[in-house]
């Protein structure tokens, strides 16, 4: 999709070919599921929360609609300990001290808007670019109980309440993606707020044609052998699996090397890159001896079939 024809396109009129289209347009591979929960999204104007495994795209998505759809992406990373200070405003008590010193207009009051200090929240809720923006809230359950009762009126109503200033609404509601690893219960409440949807691990078949796309250069047969081996190593008890987003990040390791022989990844190939895929200690060592050679025996049986 053009930028033209983006800046055009309003929510109401998406159609399912957009949505396809600045997939595509991205190289982010989505089912159908996805397209049509996305679609939903943008038509029905509701924040969409998306669930899964870490590296499975969901970060991702939400960047993808920024790009084609010629949106500003505004990202509120959650940690254990986020306060509305950080997500929402501050007031910026310097210049407020500086003024209430000088006293050049005792009839102006500090706790005016020229003080105030956007967060991501009220920044997306403020907006005034020409498209509404994207509004990113990832991996909202690193955050606590407290902040996410915090979002609900975010959420409800697109609006947040000032008391200093009152109710702060978006003319135009942002495009909003919640992401969580499902590392804790989300409450019922923020889930009614919003459509839903799970994002699968990627098949074999899906992650090699993501790998096609995000690492053009590397070798077509190379290709298939990393997938299968990240799909055999996928299979031990890890402490952190590799997500897609690791298997892009090890293909993309291995192009840069150039580290195979006659289009075949070597066992020293995969023991000097390995860090690129597992990115725990524990799971770096149980690749052994042992599990190397039943890698290099994926690999070859995925040469042999491709």
């Amino acid at each position: 999709m053009s930028q033209e024809d983006a800046t055009r396109t309003t929510r109401s009129d998406v159609t399912e070919s957009d949505v396809i289209e600045a997939f595509e347009a991205q190289d982010y591979v989505a089912e159908d599921d996805i397209v049509t929960t996305v679609l939903l999204t943008l038509r029905m104007g509701k924040p969409l929360l998306v669930e899964g495994e870490p590296g499975a795209g969901k970060t991702e998505l939400a960047k993808v609609l920024a790009a084609e759809f010629g949106s500003e992406l505004i990202r509120l990373q959650c940690y254990e300990g986020l306060t509305a200070e950080h997500a929402l405003y501050e007031w910026n008590y310097t210049k407020q001290l500086l003024a209430a010193q000088t006293g050049e207009d005792p009839q102006t009051s500090v706790f005016d808007e020229e003080y105030l200090l956007e967060r991501p929240l009220v920044r997306a809720l403020q907006s005034d670019a020409e498209r509404p923006p994207v509004l990113l809230i990832d991996e909202i359950d690193r955050a606590d109980d407290e902040f996410e009762a915090l979002l609900l009126e975010v959420l409800s109503d697109f609006q947040v309440s000032i008391p200093e200033l009152g109710t702060v609404s978006a003319d135009r509601p942002p495009i909003v993606v919640i992401t969580s690893n499902r590392t804790r219960a989300l409450s019922d409440a923020l889930k009614r707020r919003c459509l839903y949807l799970h994002v699968e691990p990627p098949s074999f078949e899906k992650e090699t044609d993501i790998l096609r796309r995000k690492v053009p250069e590397l070798d077509r047969t190379v290709v298939a052998e990393v997938c299968r081996i990240a799909a055999r190593v996928r299979e031990e008890p890890l402490r952190k699996p590799p997500g897609a987003a690791e298997t892009i990040d090890w293909g993309r390791a291995i192009a840069t090397l150039g580290g195979t022989d006659d289009g075949a990844l070597s066992g020293e190939t995969i023991r000097n890159t390995i860090g690129c895929l597992l990115k725990e200690a524990e799971d770096v060592e149980r690749v052994d001896d042992d599990l190397l050679a039943e890698l290099l025996d994926a690999a070859e049986g995925e040469r042999a079939e491709t």
